[in-house]
């Protein structure tokens, strides 16, 4: 690792809002330089500080070959998100409002659920803020999570235009709890990876329902390979598919929540209560 570099990971928040705006701007990317003018940089800094006092690290991911910081104000109402690859170089920067839903955040599910795998996978989607959980801003997908396969810091291997490189693609999904299929989507081809369908944005698709009026949906399921039918009865564990990379994906891997009905689009999305006590977060690497 290079020692030469003026910021580090460590030391990024204070230096965002105390340092030199040259300093931290010399140490990104030449891509992000590209997008991104020193002016336009600086007045950025200057005015995202204002009335802030300080700032602190509230999560770390290791995502591949960066890691990701998330550092938020003492008010917890803005938010920086910076990824440092293994020289310290910054690779991307994100600064934004800190949106949080704290009652919802307190509110867990009444069923504990395991993850619905049986491998180790990956988080690569899963928290309590958007800069780690894409869907946090979506109250249908608050708290999902998008897991894959990483084997030293990709998904795939060889050519990455074909699904069955993926390590996840033909991996076999479970059911996340006791309960009863009623909704099963099975005849969505697979993408292409790197293209999406967002017209059947799911995919091929499992809905459970469980106790206290939960109900799990599990997405992106292999073209035909759902196993089980509308009206069948599961078990925790049981194998009901084969991960895929149907609907709105991009690359094989399992999309996983829990919601208050079994409408996609008009329901509540749950904090999933985990039998292990644990609560995932991107960057995690997960059991069942």
């Amino acid at each position: 690792m290079r020692t030469d570099q003026p910021v580090t990971p460590e030391s990024f928040g204070e230096m965002f809002l105390n340092g030199k705006p040259e300093v931290i701007y010399e140490q990104c990317s030449n891509e992000f330089k590209e997008l991104v003018s020193f002016q336009q940089f600086s007045e950025l800094v200057e005015s995202f500080n204002s009335n802030v006092e300080s700032f602190h690290l509230e999560s770390t991911s290791h995502l591949g070959f960066v890691t990701q910081y998330v550092w938020i104000d003492e008010r917890k109402e803005k938010a920086i998100s910076v990824a440092f690859d293994s020289s310290d170089i910054i690779q991307s920067l994100l600064i934004k409002p800190y949106n949080t839903f704290p009652e919802k955040d307190n509110t867990y599910s009444k069923n504990k659920y395991v993850m619905p795998i049986n491998d180790e996978w990956f988080v690569f989607w899963g928290g309590t803020n958007e800069f780690i959980n894409y869907h946090y801003l979506y109250e249908s997908q608050r708290y999902a999570y998008d897991l894959v396969i990483m084997k030293e810091h990709v998904t795939y291997q060889d050519d990455p235009a074909r699904n069955e490189n993926y390590y996840a693609f033909g991996k076999e999904v479970t059911a996340p709890a006791d309960g009863t299929v009623v909704k099963v989507v099975n005849n969505i081809a697979d993408n292409i990876p790197g293209e999406m369908n967002e017209k059947e944005a799911a995919g091929n698709y499992v809905v459970i329902k469980h106790e206290h009026e939960e109900y799990s949906m599990l997405a992106h399921f292999k073209e035909s390979s759902i196993l089980v039918k509308e009206g069948e009865a599961v078990e925790q564990g049981q194998v009901i598919g084969l991960c895929g990379n149907s609907g709105n994906s991009s690359e094989a891997h399992i999309h996983f929540q829990v919601m208050d009905t079994q409408d996609l689009f008009n329901s509540k999305s749950l904090r999933i209560q985990f039998a292990s006590g644990e609560e995932p977060i991107q960057g995690d690497f997960v059991t069942e």
